[in-house]
């Protein structure tokens, strides 16, 4: 009697105090239906990702694992230690200004479209020419990201084979089959649905703070031979790359090794991509972007500064590093060679596998994001076929069909890597290229419509009249990033050099110097001016309405039926 007495008032309360969490829940579900709806669109989509999972996922594309250890060579071959190390606070710093101008936007209209949309709803007049222009960077910019990512993968997992057996080739094509692999892989994982997306997503935050602890640890603490912390601030070895050509040609080397730290912060859009799935929208989306650029800034800072004191004492070893040799020639696997050079066999086995998941990761979230925005653009027709890569997996709530273009796209530009000759990684940096100015030009267009527009209706996240400041430095970094991503890597500083500087004959590396960036962004966007002059411009509206409330409504019982 005495038990009953006592804990039903307790059972009354925890009633309530659920039924309030309950409540507040519908509420904010609710709320962010009537929001879409505002917007003009249908829930169509499942909104079922937390503040946490939303955050996942821009996390998981900008994944330091992945950018920081396909790129160190970049910083190998430019500025050397000195940009590896402050590369991150420069850039961390520039890219959280874009992120934070995003996020205010975002939280004014959260729609899976992101960037498309927002310019659209901010453009003063030709509001279906700047969303255009907008949608289709974006979506250049986000299969350069698949395709940059999964080839990158392919690269550390053939290296991954070769530790194992020593007659695995790391060529051109098996390194190509292996992306295809990868690709179908993460398309079937995004086509069972945002529920494995959600789970494996929440994996992949905790794996890459696991997986950069366990790296950073064993690199302060395991290796032997190696330059120390004294060194993190050192520049490249004399005669390497073109240091001792003068203070311009130092100042031209700084500015291009800052896009190691670049490639690996972006990507950070998805947040907005996968907005209409989140709960509380306005709010967790706009947080989300800021959250996963500075820590992965904070992060990849630390990992980067473990792997730089690693390097060996040995002079020659800084070539071999980052350059390879003996049947390994690939520029991206210059941060696998520094951990066999540093580590135990075992070790190197361990922190390799570990950078290989957590790239996997990458690559099904940027599948994920990518799948949201050929579902937005398609649903206001801006896309051949859009009817097709507008449908929803009844089952999933999911849009299967645009997860699959995304792969296919990707593979289709993935054969810019069969171009190479002797296994050097002129198509990696083409398609970073691709992926990073693609993206940072779509992020940069709605800032500046933001910023020039008097009219712009704040959302219950913003920069408490900070917006024109951040917008405009923003503005100022993406114009300076896009130049340094069409500048020649290698040429023409680079100092002439063979077999006597290196073990390896490097001769071969002069004739895959070409960038190929700028020729194929200014190709790209020559294609879309003429689609949008000949075609896209009597037709295309921007983003359309599908209905009325009723109808809106009609259209998410009809899936909730099905």
């Amino acid at each position: 009697m005495w038990y009953r007495q006592n804990t039903e008032p307790q059972r009354s309360h925890l009633h309530i105090v659920w039924g309030q969490i309950m409540s507040e829940q519908i509420s904010v579900a609710e709320s962010d239906r009537q929001d879409l709806h505002d917007l003009g669109y249908a829930q169509e989509l499942h909104r079922g990702l937390g503040w946490f999972s939303n955050f996942a996922i821009s996390f998981s594309i900008i994944s330091i694992l992945a950018g920081c250890m396909t790129s160190y060579w970049l910083g190998m071959v430019t500025g050397g230690p000195v940009v590896i190390t402050l590369g991150w606070a420069i850039v961390g710093f520039f890219a959280l200004m874009v992120g934070m101008s995003m996020g205010e936007i975002c939280s004014s209209y959260p729609t899976a479209g992101g960037l498309y949309y927002w310019s659209a709803k901010l453009a003063r007049r030709n509001g279906p020419k700047w969303a255009w222009f907008t949608g289709w960077f974006n979506l250049m910019g986000q299969i350069g990201v698949i395709a940059s990512v999964d080839y990158a993968l392919a690269i550390f997992i053939g290296y991954f084979i070769r530790m194992f057996n020593d007659s695995f080739n790391l060529t051109t094509t098996n390194i190509y089959v292996i992306f295809l692999l990868t690709l179908i892989a993460h398309g079937l994982i995004n086509t069972f649905g945002v529920s494995v997306i959600k789970i494996l997503g929440d994996i992949s935050v905790w794996w890459h703070v696991a997986g950069v602890g366990i790296i950073v640890a064993i690199l302060f603490i395991v290796p032997d031979d190696r330059r120390g912390l004294s060194s993190v601030f050192d520049r490249a070895p004399e005669g390497l790359t073109g240091w001792t050509g003068g203070t311009f040609v130092m100042v031209y080397l700084f500015a291009l090794g800052l896009l190691l730290a670049q490639y690996t912060i972006t990507g950070f859009d998805a947040s907005a991509h996968v907005s209409e799935e989140t709960v509380g929208a306005r709010t967790e989306a706009p947080k989300a972007i800021v959250r996963a650029i500075y820590v992965s800034a904070i992060a990849g800072f630390f990992l980067n500064l473990a792997m730089t004191q690693a390097i060996p004492k040995n002079p020659d070893a800084y070539g071999v590093i980052a350059f390879g040799g003996e049947g390994d020639y690939f520029l991206v696997n210059a941060a696998n060679r520094l951990i066999s050079m540093s580590v135990g066999d075992v070790t190197a086995k361990f922190l390799v596998l570990i950078c290989i998941v957590a790239q996997f990761f990458c690559g099904m979230a940027s599948v994920t994001a990518n799948s949201r925005m050929i579902y937005a653009f398609s649903r206001d027709g801006a896309l051949p076929g859009s009817r097709l890569w507008h449908q929803i997996n009844r089952k999933t709530r999911t849009p299967t069909n645009a997860d699959w273009l995304g792969v296919v796209l990707s593979a289709i530009i993935g054969l810019l890597s069969l171009y190479q000759k002797g296994g050097y990684s002129t198509a990696f940096f083409a398609l970073t290229g691709i992926c990073v100015v693609g993206l940072y030009i779509a992020y940069a267009i709605p800032i500046y419509l933001r910023v020039t527009n008097p009219d712009f209706v704040e959302g219950p996240w913003h920069l408490k009249g900070r917006a024109k400041l951040v917008g405009w430095i923003s503005l100022v970094w993406v114009a300076f990033i896009t130049v340094l991503f069409f500048a020649p890597l290698f040429w023409p500083f680079w100092p002439p050099f063979g077999k006597t500087v290196f073990s390896a004959d490097l001769t071969v590396f002069h004739q895959n110097n070409m960038n190929f960036t700028g020729p194929l962004i200014v190709l790209f966007g020559i294609g879309v001016w003429l689609y949008w002059k000949l075609s896209a411009s009597k037709w295309f509206t921007g983003p359309k309405v599908q209905g009325t409330k009723e109808e809106l409504m009609a259209i998410e019982r009809e899936l909730e039926l099905k």
